[in-house]
């Protein structure tokens, strides 16, 4: 008789208190109600780009906050690339890119963190170009 548990996968690694701490300390944020901020509009705006298998993989591993925020959204018929995900952010946050590609990459960090390596790379082939920088990783090229 092994005493082996399987691991329970099911349950995100983080609480959403301590995502948005990571995010805060990871964006130099001066509140956690900024931190909160960026974590909603990067989340719901990777919701709207997110399909099938990933999404829901993807959701199990964020926190019950997050995940209801992910999955709160329709996802867009016309994917975005890396850099028109960050002006579309911009354009509804009313921030300025730079701002949003800041607030972008502190969330990313954070949501790939969770994701772990093998689902991060599926999310990353399932987006359009411009993404993987975007999470903290070179860009992946496809062999031609």
């Amino acid at each position: 008789m092994s005493d082996q548990r399987a691991p329970l996968q099911h349950l995100p690694a983080m609480t959403f208190e301590q995502m948005l701490e990571r995010v805060r300390y990871e964006g130099a944020y001066p509140t956690r109600e900024r931190a909160e901020e960026a974590v909603r509009l990067v989340i719901a705006g990777l919701g709207r780009q997110l399909t099938g298998e990933e999404r829901v993989e993807l959701a199990a591993r964020l926190p019950r906050e997050a995940a209801l925020v992910l999955t709160g959204q329709m996802p867009s018929p016309q994917p975005l690339t890396g850099w028109a995900f960050v002006e579309d952010l911009a354009t509804r946050s009313g921030a300025t890119p730079a701002t949003t590609r800041w607030d972008t990459g502190s969330v990313l960090a954070t949501v790939a963190a969770s994701a772990g390596p093998e689902l991060l790379t599926r999310i990353l082939r399932q987006l359009p170009t411009g993404y993987a920088l975007l999470f903290g990783r070179a860009e992946l090229t496809r062999a031609a």
